[in-house]
């Protein structure tokens, strides 16, 4: 049986604090995504589903879970290794992240994984390994091909994560880094993210007349972050973007893909045009050549995916061979359950 539920101190506040600095940061964090972790003996804390690592110094965000029954689930294939609530030992109302079991299989102490906007720009292309080479030397890394987040993913990471290893990259997904300390730990992932480091493409000015006359009297309107604009004015970004989705969030919130209006059309008739096709309206939509317009009841969650997509390809290059998510792959993704609830959440 787990021993007493009693955060480890001082950790667990240097936890808290490392989690609320990297939460808000966007190039690292973008609305609920990422989670942190700290294991006493068999309990792990661990982020809860939902919540944001922003909120961990003002809000109880963490969850205890029990880690030696977690490591067997996973160990064994059972399918409740992808229901981490199962392993919850406190009911509280906070359900554990989906991504439980991924924390689990590190023997480390403390785990971070974040959704960095710099290791995205390198891990949506097919050649990342390589890419990733020079700019890794001298850290203890491997690279993982996606998978859906959950207990299979975990036990992929599991097999790159042996001896020295304490990072792992996830294509198609982001970072994940082990130590065993609080310090050590949000230090690597700051020195990784450093080391994967993109410099933005050039800027183009959009045409704010034309997409204002667009947008009059629609369901849509100009965006407050001026960089989203960016998605429709080069030819090879918007073909990019509108190629299909690249990481998971962004087709928990904002679907697949992007959407790019067609010669003549409105953003009302464009978003009616996806309705009749059975999905949801698009949260923003690209102007070819014009600029983006985003929908006026979007959420900060919807906003926050928005701003990583241009964030991540005004670091890629025009030339870039992208890995997709197939069609099975975007699926599994919208019809998952705990994912359904940690959108719902940050609705």
């Amino acid at each position: 049986m787990p021993g007493p539920l009693t955060p480890p101190e001082p950790e667990y506040a240097a936890l808290c604090r490392a989690s609320a600095e990297i939460g808000a940061d966007p190039m690292l964090i973008q609305a609920a995504g990422g989670n942190t972790s700290i294991k006493n003996g068999d309990v792990m804390w661990i982020k809860a589903s939902g919540t944001l690592l922003a909120d961990a110094l003002d809000k109880d965000i963490f969850v205890a879970v029990d880690l030696p029954e977690m490591r067997q689930a996973v160990v064994g294939g059972e399918g409740r290794a992808d229901q981490p609530a199962e392993f919850t030992l406190v009911q509280d109302g906070l359900r554990p992240s989906i991504e439980t079991s991924l924390h689990a299989v590190f023997e480390q102490k403390v785990v971070m994984h974040a959704h960095c906007v710099h290791t995205l720009a390198h891990a949506v292309r097919k050649d990342c390994k390589a890419l990733m080479q020079a700019p890794l030397d001298g850290l203890n890394w491997g690279i993982v091909d996606y998978v859906k987040p959950g207990a299979n993913l975990a036990r992929l990471v599991s097999a790159v994560a042996k001896g020295p290893v304490n990072v792992v990259v996830l294509q198609n997904h982001g970072i994940i880094v082990a130590g065993e300390t609080v310090a050590q730990t949000h230090t690597l992932m700051m020195d990784v993210h450093e080391r994967l480091r993109v410099d933005p493409a050039a800027t183009v000015a959009p045409d704010l007349t034309a997409l204002a006359a667009l947008t009059k009297g629609s369901d849509y309107t100009l965006p407050d972050y001026a960089l989203l604009h960016q998605l429709a004015l080069d030819p090879a970004r918007l073909k990019q973007a509108t190629g299909g989705s690249l990481y998971p969030d962004h087709v928990i919130f904002c679907g697949i893909g992007a959407t790019a209006l067609q010669d003549g059309e409105t953003p009302d008739e464009a978003a009616a045009k996806l309705l009749k096709a059975g999905a949801p309206a698009p949260a923003f939509l690209i102007v070819p050549g014009k600029g983006v317009v985003v929908r006026r009841d979007a959420t900060e969650a919807n906003h926050a995916l928005m701003h990583c997509l241009v964030d991540v390809l005004l670091r890629v290059p025009a030339n870039a061979d992208l890995n997709y998510l197939s069609d099975a792959q975007n699926f599994e993704l919208l019809n998952w359950d705990a994912e359904k609830y940690r959108s719902t959440l940050n609705g």
